[in-house]
């Protein structure tokens, strides 16, 4: 599901969005493209120091959308910069090889929470 495109705009620095639903209005949460950890071929591991907000949401809505981008490359039509929406199923992570792993990398985490990819679409 990764492209090549996607694993080059984590190479670059930039913001991460990442939006969460409950029973209230959206809630947007950022972090860094180079704190994004890509496994198996639809997951993606974020470390999480704070992130309650989007971890109350989740409990009610584990849906989530997340947008990155970065403005060194390339995109369509020879556009300066490139960027992708990704929509998939959130969950925090308190324990496991996944949290363990993240852990280590991260010491400052609390959780991890865990994307599971259904769409990834590249948008420039």
């Amino acid at each position: 599901m990764f492209t090549e495109k996607f694993y080059d705009v984590l190479n670059y620095e930039g913001a991460v969005s990442i939006t969460s639903w409950g029973n209230t209005d959206p809630h947007v949460t950022c972090t860094w493209n180079s704190y994004l950890v890509t496994k198996e071929e639809d997951i993606i591991l974020i470390p999480a120091a704070g992130m309650t907000s989007t971890e109350e949401d989740l409990v009610v809505n584990d849906q989530l959308i997340l947008t990155l981008a970065a403005r060194q490359l390339e995109g369509f039509n020879n556009y300066q910069g490139t960027g992708f929406r990704i929509n998939g199923k959130g969950e925090f992570l308190t324990e496991g090889p996944y949290f363990d792993e993240m852990k280590e990398k991260y010491p400052f985490i609390r959780k991890v929470l865990q994307v599971t990819v259904s769409d990834l679409k590249q948008l420039l």
